[in-house]
């Protein structure tokens, strides 16, 4: 375990707080280290749809509402990211998948860092593997 995390939570536009932010650190380091990789510095910013949909635009050129935007800066195998996330779309997600809001932001801030360490989910066999690894990681909570 480390004795301070490099792992970080913001709010954009957003009045947000995880419930319990060292749980999640750690869960979330632990999964970095199970996938043989190193922690380095990961900022979570939770944010509204409107704020995400800019950055969509400005930086991806892409016209849509999306739930993550994650922006990789790993080393190697030192992970680090600025990693947004829409508050408003997990919220909606959650409902339209019938799971609670929590559930949803922890799948949604895994599935960042599952892209981080090396997955992917273009294709159907990906997506298969991704939702896996997601399940996976959600039950070490």
């Amino acid at each position: 375990m480390f004795s301070e995390s490099a792992i970080y939570f913001n709010s954009e536009e957003v009045s947000f707080e995880l419930n319990n932010p060292q749980n999640t650190q750690s869960w979330i380091e632990n999964t970095i280290i199970k996938e043989g990789k190193t922690v380095g510095e990961i900022s979570y910013v939770f944010c509204s749809d409107e704020y995400l949909h800019k950055m969509n635009i400005e930086h991806l050129q892409h016209d849509t509402l999306t739930d993550i935007i994650t922006f990789n800066y790993c080393e190697e195998s030192l992970i680090s990211s600025d990693i947004f996330i829409s508050v408003d779309r997990v919220k909606e997600n959650a409902e339209r998948f019938n799971v609670s809001f929590e559930e949803e932001l922890d799948r949604v801030m895994i599935h960042g860092i599952l892209h981080l360490v090396g997955y992917d989910d273009k294709t159907e066999e990906d997506k298969i593997e991704m939702r896996s690894k997601e399940d996976f990681y959600l039950t070490l909570r």
